[in-house]
């Protein structure tokens, strides 16, 4: 059991929701991520639970934390809480601490940040009034073609001959994935496609700097999206190694800053 002090993010999204325990010296030394679900509080200590047993402590430890996300405010064990674009901010930053535009894909909201060279906001644009570009928009469109969300990545891989959608609005482009079933267009060709629809909605919110970082747990299960996007701008696209847990990593740098 570690004696070194811990210090704990938590990110409550409407769809998810990430614990991340750090140590003193920023290393992530447990996290968990789960279904928000419809009581948040319970979820939130949930994960806490999972994380400080990765972690090796035990939940009487003292530790200070800090939560972020559409929850935020049901985080009962949360001192203080602090706004999702400042966590993804700070929580790529750790890992790629120069100029980046962070791209982060949601469950409900899609997020384009950019950073300076000091880790220091210049802009960011946030999608809250449509779903497409996020993972709902993934999860109409999986109903609308009866598979499951775990599938679609390796579908997306496999087309030959993408099917293009013209709409970027989720409901029109039920339609569109509809009509392309009933032309007995390939399950790959049309997966692909959703997959390219979502990211020109992405770029589509603002311009991007020479460095492109990816997160969300959209980007997490769908690594294609990734290697689509590099080929749509021309470069290589950074990703950290737990791309959904940035949110709550940088809640926990926050929490180590004001324990200080």
């Amino acid at each position: 059991m570690t004696s070194k002090p811990i210090y704990v993010g938590v990110d409550v999204g409407a769809s998810r929701t990430k614990v991340a325990v750090l140590d003193s010296d920023k290393n992530l030394i447990g996290h968990a991520v789960k279904k928000s679900g419809t009581d948040f509080t319970a979820t939130a200590n949930t994960c806490l639970t999972i994380a400080l047993d990765m972690a090796g402590v035990g939940k009487r430890k003292k530790f200070h934390a800090i939560s972020t996300g559409y929850g935020r405010k049901n985080v009962t064990y949360a001192q203080e809480t602090k706004t999702e674009i400042g966590c993804h901010a700070k929580g790529c930053y750790l890992y790629f601490p120069f100029s980046t535009t962070v791209i982060d894909i949601g469950g409900q909201d899609n997020k384009v940040i950019k950073l300076d060279e000091n880790g220091l906001r210049t802009g960011f644009k946030m999608n809250r009034k449509c779903a497409a570009g996020t993972g709902a928009f993934l999860e109409e469109m999986a109903m609308r073609l009866d598979i499951g969300l775990e599938v679609m990545d390796g579908l997306a891989r496999r087309s030959e001959n993408m099917v293009k959608l013209g709409s970027f609005c989720t409901v029109f482009s039920a339609t569109e994935v509809l009509e392309n079933i009933r032309q007995g267009k390939k399950l790959p060709d049309i997966v692909k496609g959703v997959f390219f629809s979502m990211i020109k909605r992405v770029l589509e919110m603002d311009s991007l700097t020479k460095n492109v970082v990816m997160t969300g747990g959209v980007v997490a299960h769908n690594p294609f999206l990734v290697i689509m996007t590099e080929e749509i701008i021309g470069r290589k696209i950074l990703v950290p190694q737990y791309p959904q847990l940035t949110g709550a990593i940088g809640a926990a740098l926050y929490a180590m800053e004001s324990n200080q």
